[in-house]
């Protein structure tokens, strides 16, 4: 893939990528959050963060059914970081519009509040991902130790998603769709690393 060609595709994912936050900028721009904007923002995010989880998590598996498929690579690092920032932006607006910066308010719900507890879980668990993605950060952990930093990517999604169940009410179905992608990319892994191994 030339220089021009990387450049051109990473400047398409970030148009993609900042998409949820044009759209809310415009909605609330436009007063079409609906009855409850706070709950509009915060649903908006929080699925935006869990999506591009997801979608960097596909990038292992889809590389190895295939070696045309490498240069998704590089594009695994901007996908986690905007994750990253549509999850501050989410517990950003806990913060400010649910709890109203009270850290009473706050550390009753992260104790006593089991939704927000794994949400708050996943955002530390990506924290130290967010705080390590340069090449300096890799350089200075050295790979395998950085590598193995980089795994708790799976359980900052597998919490993100028992976040999302246990917010939406019960017998709604909405998270149904992710958790089985997610299920699928998390069994895929160890499934190929076996194939791998009996070739």
């Amino acid at each position: 893939m030339t220089r021009t060609t990387q450049i051109l595709l990473k400047t398409a994912v970030w148009l993609l990528c900042l998409l949820p936050l044009g759209k809310l900028l415009y909605d609330a721009a436009t007063n079409a959050l609906g009855p409850d904007p706070t709950a509009a923002l915060s649903f908006a995010t929080g699925l935006a963060a869990l999506r591009l989880l997801t979608i960097s998590l596909a990038i292992t598996p889809l590389r190895r059914l295939s070696s045309r498929l490498n240069w998704l690579i590089t594009l695994r690092r901007l996908l986690g970081l905007f994750a990253f920032f549509y999850a501050t932006l989410h517990l950003a607006i806990y913060v400010a519009l649910y709890a109203g910066f009270d850290s009473t308010t706050i550390t009753t719900d992260i104790t006593k509040r089991r939704f927000i507890m794994a949400g708050v879980a996943a955002w530390l668990l990506l924290l130290p991902l967010a705080a390590t993605s340069t090449r300096w950060a890799i350089r200075k952990l050295g790979g395998k130790r950085w590598n193995q930093l980089h795994k708790l990517v799976y359980l900052a999604a597998i919490c993100g998603v028992v976040h999302y169940w246990w917010q939406v009410k019960t017998g709604v179905r909405t998270p149904l769709t992710i958790t089985l992608i997610l299920a699928v990319l998390l069994v895929a892994r160890p499934v190929q690393s076996w194939l791998r191994s009996r070739k």
